[in-house]
């Protein structure tokens, strides 16, 4: 037996939706694609259940006489009956062979009070344990000690390499648009490879099959509008999420009118998906991502002559992925999916003058071009064991360096370019398996390799395992082993991922970072709560990871257009090793009036570079000892819902001077001095600890044909100055040097209007 399972109406597929034998203890979950496959013994008939959180259960008697595709549409438990509670658990944690998943609902992570209002898939993430931020309002992903290059982020099968706007303070990924969103931080399973520290895949929606419909709003920083809809009913639907920023249009009048040209930054990201049921055992999926941010400074002059001079200079970064996917389904037993896909990241400086038709111009670029075939195949021979297997082939093209230089008074036009070629493949197998009333295992190993420039070819086993022992029906001890490899680098010289921070391949001389990880934990399922407890603790070791050496630097470029870059990057960095372990608490409730989560994380982050703080191990700056979340999201009734998060957590490490000595100089024009900081080791300075507090509240109107919601918010509701970052000064009372914490946000109040229809 077979099928789909999906939402009443939309028809929208639901990831993990739980078939189970009522009254027996045989049951699966549906894929990524809403599939499901249940092999039972022959029999007059039995019951089955089909659930999903937030979802009606429905049971259904089945006959088991014959082989047979059973598709079942489930009801939002918002349509129930008033006064009547619904709720239902998919893959409960304590019967998962995983360790170290979390799965987050999108209703809930929309629910999140978030930075002036925008809803910020990451910034959710950031909230669960053993997952840090980069800083005060950024989104990069720090996880178990890993950087964000070691972050292998998937959206519909491909990798976008900055999931960024507005220079890391907002994440890329437009709530509305989005389906599922599963992060993996340990116990990899072996159809996923490339990276070392977390594997976050991201799954958009299908677009409605029934009728038009969307949702659009208006907030401080953005607009967004999304539509989605059948283009042949039942068969053929699409969706279609567009959002852009409007700060450039305020202050453009502001600034024009003060005579200071024309400052501005903005981003934009479109996003779409066609989805095609050929027929019962075929689907197509044609989905894709285009995003781009500007930042820039126009001004206008005349010559000596009166002929007007344009002088323009700014940088933009821009994603664009593409995927095209096809499902066949072989029979009861076996699925595959053959997805082409298409990756591009690039980012640019520039600087021009031009007077009439002439002038100078200067521009750098860089960047990272993917192309990649990906087949995988699903067997499920019996209700208790599920084989995956699967290739990836994936050719980048990596562009670390592109610069022209155009000038028309010398009739000179150069360009000089540094490109690499890579070819990364991987064959993966895995084996998940119930064993009796034991528990339940996921085996499997994956064979990646890498040719760079079609001469160096390496190859590399990566074994994985994750086990479940139950303990009895609610609870269980989990444990697991992943080996990682990642074959591409990012140079970066902030360590926050920021869009000037440059893709380079492993080479000879840098090879390919590698990591061990183990995992030890215990989960308990609340059931009559609808709440999760896990603890988990962890231990990872990591090899051959880069920094730059003191000092050096592989772009240097500002809006005023001085360059200075090196065509020679892998003689400025050195390789290392890291160190991470630590203990991570959840407690998360994901259905009810009353939803959130209670996460706690204790950790130890520690480097070592032969060349860096004399060879000695250091904290690196995202070591945080201490990580608290609160998150609650309360419905207050049908027209009010509240929520509020409260967060602390260590301060990070810095380099900070410990003495300070003056030279002076007696030159004809008369003395002068100049002052020198005196450092000690590396990073031996710690910010004090972060906290905040961010409350919301979503006011509902229901009308006929829509929903209008107006949303008002406060971020840092008690206004702590929490460290940006720290520069030097001087008392003048005590007459010393000193060093003062500078704060980015203070209480900051938000409100937005969405309707949907």
């Amino acid at each position: 037996m077979s099928g789909t399972v999906v939402e009443r109406g939309s028809r929208e597929k639901l990831i993990g939706a739980t078939v189970s034998v009522v009254g027996k203890a045989a049951g699966v979950a549906t894929n990524a694609y809403g599939f499901y496959s249940l092999t039972l013994p022959e029999a007059d008939s039995v019951v089955l259940e089909f659930s999903y959180v937030g979802y009606v259960p429905q049971r259904m008697a089945v006959s088991l006489r014959r082989s047979q595709t059973l598709n079942v549409e489930l009801e939002p438990a918002l349509h129930s009956i008033e006064g009547v509670e619904v709720n239902a658990e998919s893959r409960t944690s304590s019967r998962s062979a995983y360790t170290s998943v979390v799965e987050l609902p999108i209703r809930q992570a929309k629910a999140i009070p978030m930075l002036l209002g925008e809803k910020d898939m990451l910034k959710a993430l950031q909230l669960m344990p053993g997952v840090q931020s980069g800083g005060e309002g950024n989104s990069a992903l720090y996880v178990r000690g890993g950087g964000p290059d070691q972050n292998l982020i998937i959206l519909d099968d491909a990798t976008v390499y900055n999931a960024f706007h507005l220079f890391g303070f907002f994440s890329l990924f437009n709530g509305d648009a989005i389906k599922n969103i599963e992060l993996i931080k340990g116990g990899f399973p072996a159809r996923y490879g490339g990276r070392l520290s977390s594997v976050l895949d991201i799954s958009m929606r299908d677009g409605r099959k029934d009728s038009l419909g969307g949702e659009a709003s208006i907030g401080l920083l953005s607009s967004k509008l999304m539509l989605e809809g059948p283009i042949v009913k039942d068969k053929v639907s699409f969706l279609v999420s567009g959002r852009r920023s409007y700060i450039d249009l305020f202050m453009r009048p502001v600034l024009g009118a003060i005579g200071e040209g024309v400052y501005g930054y903005y981003f934009y990201d479109l996003t779409a998906k066609l989805n095609w049921e050929v027929n019962a055992r075929n689907k197509l999926y044609l989905s894709g991502y285009f995003g781009r941010d500007k930042l820039y400074v126009e001004q206008d002059e005349k010559s000596s002559n009166n002929k007007p001079i344009e002088h323009r200079a700014g940088e933009y970064w821009r994603n664009a992925t593409a995927t095209l996917r096809w499902n066949h389904i072989f029979g009861d037993r076996l699925f595959s999916n053959l997805s082409a896909i298409f990756s591009d990241y690039s980012f640019s400086i520039y600087k021009s003058t031009m007077e009439a038709d002439e002038g100078y111009e200067n521009r750098y670029l860089s960047g990272i071009r993917d192309w990649a075939l990906k087949y995988d195949l699903t067997w499920y021979p019996s209700p208790a064991h599920t084989v995956r297997m699967g290739a990836l082939a994936t050719l980048h093209n990596f562009s670390p360096e592109v610069r022209t230089v155009r000038n028309d008074y010398t009739e000179t036009h150069t360009r000089d370019e540094m490109a690499y070629q890579q070819l990364e493949m991987g064959l993966y197998v895995e084996d998940e398996m119930r064993i009796g009333t034991l528990g339940v295992a996921n085996v499997g190993a994956r064979l990646s390799s890498f040719l760079l420039d079609y001469k160096t070819i390496k190859f590399h086993v990566e074994p994985r395992a994750s086990l479940s022992v139950f303990i009895n029906n609610h609870s269980s001890i989990k444990a697991s082993y992943a080996l990682m490899n990642q074959y591409l680098h990012l140079l970066s010289n902030t360590g926050l991922g920021m869009p000037t921070d440059l893709w380079v391949p492993a080479t000879e001389n840098v090879p390919a970072q590698r990591s061990w990880q183990v995992a030890l934990g215990y989960a308990y399922d609340l059931r009559a709560w609808h709440t999760t407890l896990l603890a988990e603790a962890y231990y990872k070791e990591s090899e051959r990871i880069i920094s730059y050496m003191p000092g050096a630097g592989f772009l240097n470029m500002d809006l005023s257009g001085n360059v200075n870059a090196t065509m020679i990057w892998e003689r400025n960095i050195t390789s290392g090793s890291g160190r991470s372990y630590g203990l991570e608490l959840l407690a998360h409730r994901k259905s009810g009036r009353l939803q959130g989560w209670i996460g706690y994380t204790l950790s130890w982050i520690k480097h070592r570079f032969e060349l860096i703080n004399h060879g000695r191990p250091f904290y690196p700056k995202y070591d945080r000892r201490h990580d608290i979340s609160i998150v609650a999201t309360y419905d207050y009734s049908d027209k009010i819902k509240l929520s509020g998060t409260w967060v602390y957590g260590s301060g990070g490490y810095i380099d900070a001077p410990v003495a300070g000595y003056s030279l002076k100089s007696y030159a004809k024009i008369g003395p002068n001095s100049k002052h020198f900081d005196a450092l000690s080791e590396k990073n031996t300075f710690r910010m004090s600890a972060y906290h905040r507090l961010d409350l919301a509240a979503q006011f509902y109107n229901y009308k006929r044909r829509t929903t209008r919601i107006w949303e008002v918010g406060v971020y840092n509701a008690y206004n702590h100055l929490n460290p940006y970052y720290y520069q030097e000064g001087w008392d003048d009372d005590r007459h010393v040097r000193v060093i003062n914490k500078v704060g980015m946000f203070p209480i900051l109040p938000s409100i937005s209007w969405t309707i949907k229809f």
